[in-house]
């Protein structure tokens, strides 16, 4: 953990900083920035102009760019906040106007695949690229979603690797500490294998069975009377569909895994209701209540 006088003096010297994908995550990191005493000249790229003239408009960024070779000259980190299929051809645009003094960093999902694609187009830059997943989101999407608060207190995995160099790691991890987070390092396989468990199998599951009510004949009938129970099961179903049907597809292994698991969970507790096997069930739901319960604890602590 850097101490806070360290952390102010590398974010003051960030005087620019480039954010690929400027809606929710990547528009959060630049309005946190805008809140600091000496806020950096922050430049957008995206594919879509109206998410960049948004941002530029709700002041987010400084200016918009569409020359990669301008975006990047003079920057002292470029941030890739991208849906994840997208940071491999992201890499590939900059890596012709990167000098050795400018760190890259991104803000994927899932880790194994960026770093190996780092690792892979980078070349004698991959020491500058540490890896990044800020664990904080919501089900809305685009540059008017992003507010300064979204980091503060949520958990920021950082993924370097052995070649990485110590100073790009001290200032990403300064970038994530200005906008609240708490820094965590692990490796890129750790990370998926975690977040496969935890986070990408939920959505999977969310996402399905909102696909399967609405695909009911009765699909009506069954929103009309769905209560609170049904909205925060599914909550994370209205989350932005490209970036998870790519987080699903780069963590297919893990995430193939881990449905095996859920499956196996699913049949034990149909044998159980075939059974009318009353103390199984209870013993099942106390189980997973009291893990549940004591879950909601430390997150409260």
């Amino acid at each position: 953990m850097l101490q806070s006088s360290k952390l102010n003096d590398l974010v003051c010297m960030l005087n620019k900083i480039v954010i690929f994908g400027v809606g929710l995550i990547g528009g959060s990191v630049a309005s946190a920035l805008k809140q600091t005493a000496h806020p950096p000249f922050i430049v957008g790229v995206g594919r879509h102009q109206t998410s960049l003239d948004q941002a530029l408009a709700l002041g987010l960024i400084d200016q918009v760019e569409t020359d990669i070779a301008s975006a990047i000259k003079d920057t002292d980190l470029v941030l890739i906040a991208t849906p994840v299929a997208q940071t491999q051809s992201v890499l590939k645009s900059i890596k012709p106007y990167l000098t050795e003094h400018t760190v890259i960093t991104d803000a994927g999902s899932t880790k194994s695949d960026v770093m190996a694609d780092a690792d892979a187009i980078l070349g004698a830059f991959k020491s500058q690229f540490v890896g990044g997943h800020p664990i904080a989101g919501a089900e809305k999407s685009g540059p008017e979603a992003a507010f300064a608060e979204l980091y503060v207190g949520k958990n920021i995995i950082l993924t370097p690797e052995d070649h990485t160099s110590h100073s790009a790691i001290q200032t990403v991890t300064a970038l994530w500490q200005a906008c609240g987070g708490l820094i965590s390092c692990m490796s890129a396989q750790t990370h998926d294998r975690i977040f496969a468990a935890v986070s990408h199998l939920p959505h999977l599951l969310a996402f399905a069975l909102v696909d399967n009510l609405s695909k009911r004949p009765n699909a009506d009938l069954l929103f009309k009377f769905a209560a609170s129970g049904f909205r925060d099961f599914t909550r994370i179903a209205g989350s932005h569909p490209e970036m998870w049907r790519d987080i699903a597809l780069a963590n297919q292994a893990a995430l193939l895994e881990e449905l095996d698991s859920y499956q196996q969970a699913i049949m034990t507790l149909s044998d159980l209701l075939k059974l009318s096997d009353a103390e199984g069930l209870y013993q099942l739901f106390k189980h997973a209540s009291l893990a549940r319960t004591d879950w909601a604890k430390t997150k409260s602590e």
